[in-house]
């Protein structure tokens, strides 16, 4: 027992010996300014979503636009505009947004989303937690949508 006691002791006091040090949160990332304006473009592209917003679709998809949703169906062109949006959207919270340069006139846009739907009928809601990824290409002097793929995080969530 005295044993187990001036063990308990000794791990204590070396315990209370090491200094506890606050972790500071990671400086924000420098974004170059094509990071910058395809950070904010996805962000765009997130608000449509929620709105189906026909309008930002059509100046801001490429014309071989393609789509592959988180049900693993390629769609395009017209079939992949009206699949992007969706009027049925209650949540798509993106984190950990990424952007990895080709140069200077491709990127891919990459993050995961907690993302809650209305279940459509006779089926269950979609997968809650979602990994994005999104290609853009620059036509002329404007950015381009060519390429938007959902894909399942975690399946046994909805």
């Amino acid at each position: 027992m005295k044993s187990s006691l001036l063990s308990c002791a000794v791990l204590l006091a070396t315990v209370a010996a090491i200094p506890l040090t606050a972790q500071t949160p990671a400086a924000p990332k420098n974004l170059s300014p094509i990071e910058q304006t395809l950070t904010a473009n996805e962000k765009s592209l997130i608000e449509a979503k929620k709105k189906d917003d026909a309008a930002f679709f059509k100046r801001t998809l490429s014309d071989d636009f393609s789509l592959v949703g988180v049900d693993g169906k390629l769609l395009q062109q017209q079939e992949a505009i009206d699949n992007l949006g969706d009027a049925d959207l209650l949540e798509l919270t993106p984190y950990d947004i990424e952007v990895v340069t080709l140069d200077e006139a491709a990127a891919i846009v990459t993050y995961d989303a907690v993302v809650r739907e209305a279940p459509a009928e006779d089926q269950g809601p979609p997968p809650r937690y979602q990994h994005f990824s999104s290609v853009w290409v620059k036509q002329g002097d404007q950015w381009k949508l060519k390429f938007h793929q959902a894909t399942a995080a975690h399946w046994g969530d909805w």
